[in-house]
């Protein structure tokens, strides 16, 4: 990669406007996960009561988290889907205490539920963070539009059901590159353009998918938007590495720094002290 190249991220004016406020992401922010389900691939069921999660997000943000991502659903390969109501009672209650512990951190929800949007919003959260991009919700980019927050969309080939049974590409890049194309056009058209793209490692692409992504990340500049990219323990390095997610923090660190150095603009994570002495160090060579 060229000095050009990698320094386009570092003086590029990304912004996103979280609740009046003009958020620049012109250093790389880290986005910390909260799952509150008990079957995700890493950490389900590991914060089985309120005091729990609070403890868990005084942590990262303490250890330098920018955004706090919390999620009521379980979407690794092969997750049974949840109803709305079950997501609804995972969620809320979680969400007032923490909006109520923590007033000034920027909270996402992961949901790619229009109706639960609605409800985050409504209670305070900046950013919906939607792994199906509007499809699994018809109304969602409408009821974004109507809530004029922060947007992640991410890429996605089929559901996290069947997601990881043979998924398949004539040529993974473009493939992605057309679906984000076509997705930003349609939100652009109803008046949103606080939009953030991820490329979906891991959803609905084999590790050679996912490795073809990552060398070609820069790729994503094309879009002129915010970049997330979220490999934390994932299975793209398990397999690589023969180890368990709990084993994968060595191998999560190396993808995150790769994807700082090719123009990752937010990373998601589970480990927020690591990513953040990935960020500084990072932002000394660039």
């Amino acid at each position: 990669m060229n000095s050009k190249h990698k320094n386009t991220f570092f003086y590029s004016q990304k912004t996103i406007n979280c609740g009046g406020k003009l958020i620049s992401l012109e250093r790389p922010f880290v986005m910390g996960i909260v799952n509150l389900t008990p079957d995700s691939f890493y950490d389900g069921g590991k914060y089985k009561n309120t005091s729990d999660v609070l403890k868990h997000v005084s942590q990262m943000l303490a250890e330098g988290a920018d955004i706090i991502d919390i999620g009521a659903v379980s979407t690794k390969p092969g997750a049974k889907e949840i109803d709305t109501k079950e997501e609804n009672k995972r969620l809320i209650p979680v969400l007032k205490l923490v909006k109520k512990e923590f007033p000034d951190a920027i909270i996402s929800v992961d949901t790619y539920r229009s109706e639960i949007a609605k409800m985050a919003a409504g209670n305070g959260v900046h950013i919906i963070n939607d792994i199906s991009a509007g499809s699994f919700d018809k109304k969602m980019f409408k009821t974004i539009s109507e809530l004029q927050v922060p947007y992640i969309i991410m890429h996605i080939q089929g559901t996290p059901a069947d997601m990881q049974k043979k998924p398949t590409y004539n040529n993974v890049l473009k493939e992605v590159m057309y679906y984000f194309s076509e997705k930003i056009a349609a939100l652009n058209n109803l008046g949103v353009n606080d939009i953030i793209i991820d490329p979906g490692f891991g959803f609905g692409k084999t590790v050679e998918h996912n490795y073809e992504l990552l060398n070609n990340l820069e790729y994503f500049s094309f879009f002129e938007l915010p970049l997330m990219v979220g490999v934390s323990r994932k299975s793209m390095i398990n397999k690589v590495l023969g180890t368990k997610p709990g084993d994968a923090l060595n191998g999560t660190t190396v993808l995150n720094t790769i994807a700082i150095m090719k123009g990752a603009n937010i990373l998601r994570v589970h480990d927020v002290k690591e990513a953040v002495e990935v960020v500084k160090i990072v932002s000394k060579m660039l």
